[in-house]
């Protein structure tokens, strides 16, 4: 799928491949790729006249793998994340095309970002290229910090579920495996984060060294805002990682306690019972001379003296708090 936002017609809209106007694809401001085929692929290279990096070279680690410069157009990769509010959140490469006249975007998924930078596009009506690209990367970052918020805030209630002052009513209803689970997901979620920030950081540095005088006064402010911005979002992501091994450890630290305390109780109930057993077992022995056993109260006595011998370890262990 290709969307076109027209510098004249300030719309941005889905195009078929195969009907597009080239006069318009060539005028465009942005030209937005979307899950490219082998084929599509080969026939935007024609109408673009250079090539773009596969899917397969944009997930190339390499610094200058991501990062470079070709016949005075810029090849900007980093990675971005989609589906953040979703159990399993999705992050993958998106290039950045950046040429004299257009941004050329490859992604092959669909960031909140891009959704969003889309509705607003209109009311921002950029000028140029590199306008709309600082606008767009503007758009991500504050995309990425509203994600670190929602990491911070499910935190949070994790961590008041954990420790929360609990009794016997509502005890059993802490499911600390489905708990472990949450805080697994927003613990990838946050790494997800913060490894987009840091491939933004290094796009954000090449762009304003590559591009020189191209950039205004006003769009060099912005990078020097944005570039303070990640770092900011860097730190506070390794405050969430920390509290996230916190909250980890403290979960498996409830879960161990809880089966102490399960231990706990077999254990006192094995203390209660061991002088009762001990008393039927004397009483069970088949010797032919037990003066009890012709005695007519012989039974009442046996059994009172099992529930003595139970209930004195009872008190017991109830005065030491202890059950």
């Amino acid at each position: 799928m290709i969307f076109v936002y027209s510098k004249k017609k300030k719309t941005y809209e889905p195009h078929a491949l195969d009907a597009i106007d080239h006069t318009e694809f060539k005028e465009a401001l942005w030209i937005d790729l979307l899950r490219l085929t082998k084929d599509e692929e080969k026939q935007v290279e024609k109408l673009l006249g250079f090539e773009i990096p596969t899917r397969e070279e944009m997930r190339e680690i390499e610094l200058s793998s991501r990062l470079y410069r070709v016949n005075g157009i810029l090849f900007m990769t980093a990675t971005m994340i989609a589906q953040s509010e979703s159990t399993e959140p999705k992050h993958d490469a998106v290039t950045f095309i950046l040429t004299k006249q257009q941004l050329i975007t490859i992604r092959y998924i669909e960031p909140h970002a891009f959704r969003m930078f889309t509705l607003h596009i209109p009311k921002i009506d950029p000028t140029s290229s590199i306008e709309l690209f600082i606008e767009l990367l503007d758009a991500t970052i504050d995309r990425l910090a509203d994600i670190l918020e929602l990491v911070g805030h499910q935190l949070d209630e994790f961590s008041k579920t954990i420790f929360r002052q609990q009794n016997s009513t509502n005890e059993s209803k802490i499911d600390y495996q489905q708990l472990l689970q949450q805080i697994g997901v927003h613990g990838d979620l946050n790494t997800k984060a913060r490894e987009s920030l840091v491939t933004f950081n290094r796009l954000i540095t090449f762009f304003a060294q590559s591009s020189g005088s191209q950039v205004d006064t006003e769009g060099q402010l912005r990078l020097t805002t944005l570039t303070k911005d990640i770092g900011a979002l860097s730190d506070h992501s390794n405050f969430l990682s920390s509290k996230i091994n916190f909250l980890l450890d403290a979960t498996l630290g409830m879960v161990s306690i809880e089966q102490n305390n399960i231990i706990k109780i077999f254990s006192v109930a094995a203390v209660i019972f061991l002088p009762p057993t001990l008393i039927a077992s004397i009483y069970g022995m088949n010797f032919h001379f037990m003066p009890e056993l012709s005695w007519k109260g012989g039974y009442l006595f046996a059994i009172g003296l099992m529930l003595l011998a139970s209930w004195l370890p009872y008190k017991y262990f109830k005065s030491r708090k202890w059950l």
